[in-house]
C-alpha cells in the first residue's frame, strides 16, 4: 500500500471514530482568551509588565539622549578638530549606537521572558480549571473558540460559566 493511501485510510478511520465519539460524547466550548481577561491575576500581571517595560524604555531614552547629545556636539565641532580626534569620536558614537541596539534586543527578550514568567501561572491555572470542569461535568471534548479555528461545531455547552465558578470569578 502506498504511503499516501495509508495516510488517507488512517485519516478516514480517525475521522469516523471522532464523529462516532462526538455523537455520543458531551461537547463543550470556551473562549480561553476571554477567561484569562476575567482573571484578576491578569490585571496585576498587565500592570507589572507595563511598569517593567516603562523602566526599560526610560533607560533606552536616556541612552538615546546621550547619543543625540554626543552626535550634535561632534557635528558642531567636526570641522575644527584633528583627524585623530575625529576617529576617536566617531568610534565612540559607533560604540554607543551599537550598545543602544544591543540594549533594545536584550530589552525585548527580557520583556518576553518577564511576560512568560508572569502569565505562565495564570495560563496553567485556567487550563487546570478547564480540565477539572471537563472531568467533573463529563465532557469528552472542550474546544477553545478564542483562536477562531472552529468553523463549524455541533451544538455544545459553553463551559465559561462553570470554569468561572471553579475559579471563583463573577
Amino acid at each position: 500500500m502506498k504511503p499516501f493511501s495509508k495516510a488517507l485510510l488512517i485519516l478516514s478511520i480517525t475521522s469516523i471514530s471522532f464523529v462516532a465519539n462526538a455523537q455520543t460524547s458531551k461537547l463543550g466550548h470556551i473562549n480561553s482568551a476571554d477567561l484569562i481577561q476575567f482573571m484578576p491575576e491578569t490585571k496585576q500581571s498587565d500592570s507589572t509588565l507595563r511598569k517593567y517595560g516603562e523602566s526599560l524604555d526610560g533607560q533606552l531614552k536616556t541612552m538615546t539622549a546621550e547619543y543625540q547629545s554626543k552626535l550634535q556636539k561632534y557635528q558642531g565641532s567636526r570641522d575644527s578638530i584633528p583627524d585623530a580626534i575625529k576617529a576617536v569620536k566617531e568610534k565612540e558614537l559607533e560604540d554607543l549606537g551599537n550598545r543602544i541596539q544591543d540594549f533594545q534586543q536584550t530589552a525585548q527578550e527580557s520583556i518576553q521572558k518577564k511576560k512568560e514568567e508572569l502569565y505562565g501561572p495564570i495560563l496553567k491555572k485556567a487550563d487546570q480549571a478547564i480540565k477539572d470542569v471537563a472531568k467533573e461535568k463529563g465532557f469528552a471534548y472542550i474546544f477553545d473558540t478564542s483562536g477562531g479555528t472552529v468553523l463549524f461545531a455541533q451544538e455544545s455547552d459553553d463551559v465559561m460559566p462553570m470554569v468561572k465558578t471553579k475559579l471563583g470569578l463573577k
